[in-house]
């Protein structure tokens, strides 16, 4: 099995007024380094439509630093892999299990995480390296840390034949499959 880590819109704009985000992108930061010190290629996604490419907001959220080696998908659908040259990325790696990551929950990391079980991969969502802000939908509020924790459920809960999903903590994720 080979193992991709895909990091999805960690950019200073999404992340801005996100749930505990300094935590989360530390937590992906401490996950890219020790991607890259196990040979396991980084993958990084970042929104066009509501980031214009090269803006201060379209940037990386610091410390995170892509390589130039490393893959960027840049796309302007939730669903990553509508539009972009995504699929074809992990294809030539050889990807099968993607290891997710990413803001805002609700949005491009479940749309784009759902995507690809549908597709064939085995998805890990890292349970505490997602984030996103309070959503509110007619008149019902629901706090960020809520949304959160009813996507690592329902993820927990997820089956598909022959797949294999998880959602680790992130001290505890296994690149190896």
């Amino acid at each position: 099995m080979s193992t991709a880590l895909l990091v999805i819109d960690v950019q200073a704009g999404v992340v801005r007024s996100c749930l505990d985000a300094d935590a989360v992108v530390a937590r992906i930061h401490a996950l890219v380094t020790r991607a890259r010190s196990e040979g396991v290629p980084v993958v990084w996604v970042q929104d066009e439509q509501d980031f214009p490419y090269g803006t201060d907001d379209w940037q990386l959220a610091g410390p995170l630093v892509r390589d130039a080696v490393e893959p960027l998908v840049r796309k302007t659908y939730r669903d990553s892999f509508v539009d972009t040259n995504l699929r074809a990325v992990l294809d030539g790696l050889d990807v099968t299990h993607l290891v997710i990551v990413g803001a805002q929950t609700d949005y491009c990391v479940r749309t784009t995480a759902g995507r690809a079980a549908a597709d064939g991969y085995d998805v890990s969502l890292v349970a505490d390296a997602h984030t996103t802000t309070d959503a509110e939908h007619d008149g019902v509020r629901v706090p960020a840390a809520h949304v959160v924790a009813h996507t690592n459920m329902y993820w927990s809960g997820l089956r598909y034949p022959g797949r294999r999903f998880r959602v680790p903590e992130s001290a505890s994720v296994d690149f190896g499959g």
